[in-house]
């Protein structure tokens, strides 16, 4: 069964899984129900550090555990900073990318889109990532890249579309791309 696919998006990797447990470090692991003492947050810092904490559902379950953390928490402040740093890695290097081409298996989200987005953000305000997608959303730019795209000799074998074409193409990546946008959203709801 692939992660990424389902009968319903309900039933999808970014749906509310409830507590699970997860790594943290070197044998040690944590659950999202109950917070880690005091010696895990070490092995936490080290894991946003190193980027094995690396995909949008467990760097959002980390944000959530930060976030639960009572403001004395020796260290809090270090943490917080390394999982902001996390948050631009993740974006920045492809991740992001890679994640929403994994759920978008008809037509490969587009690159250029992304990129126009995070021109747009400021990284060192809030939800990097978060910042990222709001954007694309709330700007629009998905159906103009995804015209770009379907406008593209070497989407049609080297030949240049006619406009029906385009349009046909351009609707079909919009209306994936957009469809998985709203998906990875969902995580920041509730």
């Amino acid at each position: 069964m692939s992660t990424y696919s389902s009968a319903s998006d309900r039933d999808s990797i970014y749906s509310s899984p409830g507590p699970q447990d997860y790594q943290v470090g070197a044998g040690s692991t944590m659950s999202s129900a109950n917070p880690p003492n005091t010696t895990s947050l070490p092995a936490l810092l080290h894991s946003l550090r190193s980027h094995t904490i690396n995909t949008l559902p467990a760097l959002r379950r980390t944000e959530r555990l930060i976030a639960s953390l009572p403001p004395s928490t020796p260290n809090k402040a270090d943490i917080a900073k390394a999982l902001h740093d996390a948050w631009i890695y993740y974006v920045d290097y492809h991740s992001l990318l890679n994640e929403l081409r994994g759920l978008t298996k008809i037509y490969p989200f587009s690159e250029s889109c992304l990129e126009e987005a995070k021109r747009g953000v400021g990284k060192a305000s809030g939800n990097y990532c978060y910042g990222v997608l709001k954007r694309v959303k709330d700007q629009g730019l998905v159906p103009s890249h995804a015209r770009t795209l379907a406008a593209r000799p070497a989407m049609w074998g080297g030949r240049k579309p006619t406009a029906t074409e385009i349009q046909k193409l351009a609707s079909a990546c919009e209306v994936e791309w957009t469809r998985v946008l709203n998906i990875v959203l969902r995580h920041w709801e509730g």
